[in-house]
């Protein structure tokens, strides 16, 4: 087992946020957290990362737990998040963006290099000295993924990678994921689209409220309109 979450609940000040959230990842596996605006999608991966100060559970990453780990000791073991913001170094040039994740090869992961992140990528292989400020959405995201990478995670929390891409972009992006995948990479998806998760993913939970409402294969879900028409129809 790469990753299992037990009993992971959340809160920001008084509020509780998640409520005894439950979910695991095998190796080599692509895994859909699926759920509305504000259903705690987010929350979920920030609390699996220790960026979220307030939360109780257990939380296991390649058996050991990582529950009361700082967040930079969870990313230096392994653990890759790519959060929504992108959160790039906007004065600085691509191949700088890259350097600045780049960590030791590990034994359990595959090894990622800039020449093999540019394979992966070949739109940021074309603007390798383009500052990051000067890119545009999609190249912005594909930036990100690839200084995650540059890490040498053997598991990545993506969140909504596929939000405001274009349609192009988007297919990119299933190609790049299917790669890592393939690499070895297993990889938690926090999305609302589900025709995107259903190209990529293994497997899907549903988040509504704060709480796990569904989990199972993506042929499990999708022969259950009602619990899609439920919790997934804008």
């Amino acid at each position: 087992m790469k990753l299992a979450v037990f009993d992971l609940n959340s809160f920001y000040g008084p509020a509780q946020i998640l409520f005894d959230i439950a979910l695991e990842v095998d190796e080599g596996e692509v895994v859909a957290l699926l759920g509305r605006n504000g259903a705690g999608k987010s929350t979920t991966f920030r609390a699996i990362v220790g960026l979220v100060e307030q939360r109780a559970g257990r939380i296991l990453f390649e058996g050991k737990d990582i529950s009361q780990t700082q967040t930079y000791e969870i990313v230096r073991g392994g653990l890759g998040y790519v959060p929504e913001e992108r959160r790039i170094f906007t004065e600085l040039t691509v191949e700088e963006n890259l350097e600045v994740g780049r960590q030791p090869r590990r034994a359990n992961a595959p090894h990622w290099t800039r020449e093999k992140l540019f394979a992966l990528f070949p739109n940021l292989g074309e603007m390798r000295n383009r500052l990051g400020g000067r890119m545009s959405g999609g190249e912005q995201q594909m930036l990100t993924i690839a200084r995650t990478l540059m890490g040498n995670p053997s598991l990545v929390l993506l969140d909504e990678p596929s939000e405001g891409l274009s349609p192009k972009i988007v297919e990119q992006m299933v190609a790049a994921i299917l790669t890592m995948k393939k690499e070895g990479v297993s990889i938690v998806v926090c999305e609302q689209n589900l025709h995107f998760a259903r190209l990529i993913c293994d497997r899907a939970y549903i988040i509504e409220r704060g709480r796990i409402c569904f989990g199972g294969t993506m042929s499990e879900l999708d022969a259950r309109p009602d619990i899609r028409d439920a919790h997934l129809s804008l």
